[in-house]
């Protein structure tokens, strides 16, 4: 019988928590542009068209012509929407918006095998890269739903780097330190008066990083898919 948090009864207008690991905790984003790999599956499903030209040259260069023609097939402009999101070394958390009911299942279906075969071809290695299937928890609580965002935003604590310049999440993002159209924080800022209300809201859990990974597991095994 599949875990809880596996089950893929999707539901529209609803947030999930979404995330994986490398397979044995292997390391999944090797150097920077892995990481840029990664976020190029999830900008140009997200972007419309003509948001996408505005984008920087890189994503054009890490990933070709017809990995990107493929991405927007999926028709997910407008469908789905990003909320926050921080990548680690070996896994990556993503909180995701859905519309409709299949939006999730297509784009972490399209991001886990292109990024997959990316990952093997570039560093020379076969067999599966990530642990599974991913994950998904139903954001279904007022409390899950103001934890959730700062679990996510705290992670590179554990790496022992400044979480406000850590290049790989949304935190910076949410600070208004940086701007990204791909990126729609604003379901979880409504509910702060301000960007230093986050923040703080952020850092009065920074030295409770344990006491939050437990609530994040509480709350998630509660949650109903």
């Amino acid at each position: 019988m599949p875990s809880r948090n596996t089950i893929k009864n999707y539901e529209s207008e609803s947030m999930y928590h979404v995330y994986n690991r490398g397979v044995d905790k292997r390391t999944i984003f090797e150097d920077e542009q892995d990481y840029a790999v990664f976020l190029s599956y999830l900008k140009y499903a997200l972007l419309s068209d003509e948001n996408q030209s505005q984008e920087d040259l890189i994503d054009k260069e890490v990933i070709s012509d017809a990995i990107r023609f493929n991405i927007r097939r999926l028709g997910l402009e407008g469908k789905i929407e990003l909320v926050c999101f921080c990548l680690m070394p070996n896994h990556f958390h993503l909180l995701l918006y859905q519309h409709g009911i299949d939006a999730i299942t297509k784009l972490m279906r399209s991001i886990a095998t292109g990024y997959s075969s990316y990952f093997n071809k570039r560093h020379k290695r076969a067999g599966t890269l990530f642990q599974g299937r991913y994950k998904a928890s139903k954001i279904d609580s007022q409390e899950y739903w103001d934890h959730i965002s700062r679990y996510i935003h705290l992670n590179p604590v554990d790496l022992n780097v400044d979480i406000e310049s850590y290049p790989y999440s949304s935190y910076r993002n949410y600070l208004g330190e940086a701007q990204a159209e791909w990126l729609k924080p604003d379901l979880i800022l409504d509910g702060f008066k301000n960007k230093e209300e986050y923040k703080k809201f952020v850092n009065d859990y920074r030295p409770k990083r344990d006491e939050l990974v437990t609530l994040k597991d509480m709350l998630a095994n509660s949650s109903e898919l």
